[in-house]
């Protein structure tokens, strides 16, 4: 199953790195019907499938309702598909992400690390 980038945007603020949605994601068709069968067939509530797919409980509650009236393949039919372009300008995006949290905590680590031996070479 192919997944789609639902878009991140990163914020940085108050010392830490916090990663929240664009509202309007897209979703594959087969991950809308993996959300959907995680929710019925396998038993799990709605809000845990979100929690393991990271997709917000109302989102899943539609395509539940959805399903249910039989309309699932309707859903995300007027979202245009992504172009190769924006494919890996999210990819891209996505690894920025992470390199920058990554640049942060080394940052912390190292000030961290110099304050102690700092402190230790204060006897």
């Amino acid at each position: 199953m192919a997944l789609v980038d639902t878009k991140v945007d990163v914020k940085y603020g108050d010392g830490g790195v916090r990663m929240e949605r664009i509202p309007r994601a897209i979703y594959t068709k087969e991950l809308r019907e993996e959300a959907v069968k995680l929710a019925t067939e396998d038993g799990l509530s709605i809000p845990e499938a979100g929690r393991r797919l990271s997709i917000a409980t109302s989102t899943i509650r539609y395509w539940v309702k959805a399903s249910r009236e039989g309309k699932l393949q309707e859903v995300g039919r007027q979202q245009r598909p992504l172009t190769e372009v924006e494919m890996e300008l999210a990819r891209v995006k996505r690894e920025l992400a992470q390199v920058k949290m990554e640049r942060d905590i080394l940052k912390k680590a190292a000030a961290y690390f110099a304050k102690e031996s700092l402190l230790g070479t204060r006897s």
